[in-house]
């Protein structure tokens, strides 16, 4: 069940809890609260775990492992390795509109 609606136009996100709510509306305010401290970097992030998936970019950590036969990928989030598996699954859950 996910009672907390967010109320932004257009937005059809709902949370569990009302913090989960209060987390998601950063993206409509631009509350890009956490910094990273590389001191070339200017990336900023709305949730703490965002910005240490981005500090990882910096380390070279790709903790992610692709578990396809053959397939040496490693990602440093779960999404970047997300998108990897389709490639192999075949599956793309977005279809473009465009004819041609």
């Amino acid at each position: 069940e996910r009672p907390f609606a967010c109320d932004a136009p257009g937005c059809e996100f709902r949370g569990s809890k009302s913090s989960i709510l209060k987390m998601h509306t950063r993206v409509h305010g631009r509350e890009w609260i956490f910094v990273c401290d590389a001191p070339w970097c200017e990336h900023r992030a709305a949730q703490a775990s965002h910005l240490v998936e981005h500090k990882r970019t910096h380390r070279g950590e790709r903790p992610y492992a692709c578990d396809a036969p053959g397939c040496e990928y490693r990602g440093a989030t779960a999404g970047t390795l997300e998108q990897n598996q389709r490639t192999h699954s075949g599956e793309w859950p977005y279809a473009c509109d465009e004819a041609g």
